[in-house]
């Protein structure tokens, strides 16, 4: 399930997000290596711009039948131009392979599209990072080319995508069959 992000994830945010596997595939704005109040001093900037009116959506995963501990991280920032794309993630290395994020991205992209009704946005993922490309994949993304994007893992070759509207509408009706 997806929640807003709240000042009281930032001990789980802390204790998972802190973890080279998943540092490793994010770009260098990321600082490694993680401070102690990292999750703190993240969580409060993006409260801070969220009430300052900026369009930024920030969510955090948590289980269904779990004790509502976040588990990973997704923001989205429709009408941004960044060359890291409007929609980036994070899970929890106990929680990958499962189809948790993919199931995640469904519920940011229907919200995108058929609450903010946008047309398309940008995503982007490290060119080695097979599970971030695959959950692309799954969720209606298409390649358009790759970007130079520095990583804490050295590499600088990022993939880029587009999720449009009527990709989306194509993926979701596959789904339903």
């Amino acid at each position: 399930m997806l929640r807003p992000l709240a000042l009281s994830d930032a001990p789980a945010i802390q204790r998972h997000f802190n973890n080279w596997s998943i540092i490793r595939n994010l770009a260098t704005v990321v600082p490694w290596s993680y401070p102690d109040d990292g999750a703190e001093t993240f969580i409060r900037l993006q409260l801070d711009k969220i009430a300052a009116g900026e369009e930024i959506y920030q969510w955090v995963l948590v289980l269904r039948e779990g004790d509502g501990e976040a588990i990973g991280n997704i923001h989205f920032r429709p009408r941004s131009d960044s060359r890291k794309g409007n929609r980036g993630f994070w899970l929890a290395e106990p929680y990958w392979n499962r189809g948790l994020m993919t199931e995640a991205i469904a519920a940011v992209n229907d919200f995108a599209f058929d609450v903010l009704g946008i047309e398309q946005f940008f995503v982007c993922n490290v060119a080695t990072n097979g599970g971030s490309r695959r959950v692309k994949q799954k969720t209606g993304a298409e390649f358009v080319g790759f970007i130079d994007l520095p990583h804490h893992n050295g590499e600088s070759k990022s993939e880029r995508w587009i999720v449009t509207r009527s990709n989306w509408a194509r993926w979701r009706r596959s789904e339903q069959r």
